[in-house]
């Protein structure tokens, strides 16, 4: 799908003159909110922005200083399979 913005001009200007890639800076906070929102899962999310590995995301989400949705249930997932790890 493709969504379209309409911008002032004046203001795109000032943004693109800063450096800004309009359409990545849109995609990225939608990203965010929607994350923020539990509305996408971080495998969304990667998928979204285009990354290849989940660290991108999570690189991704340290930087706009999002914290990852991690559960309990992520934890003991992430503990078992840690013990099933030969020693």
């Amino acid at each position: 799908m493709q969504i379209t913005l309409d911008v002032p001009e004046d203001i795109a200007a000032d943004l693109a003159a800063k450096g800004e890639n309009l359409p990545r800076a849109a995609l990225e906070a939608l990203a965010i909110e929607e994350y923020r929102a539990q509305k996408l899962s971080t495998a969304q999310l990667r998928r979204l922005l285009g990354y290849q590995i989940r660290m991108q995301a999570h690189a991704f989400l340290k930087k706009h200083g999002v914290y990852l949705h991690y559960t309990l249930a992520d934890l003991e997932h992430d503990r078992q399979a840690g013990d099933a790890l030969p020693r």
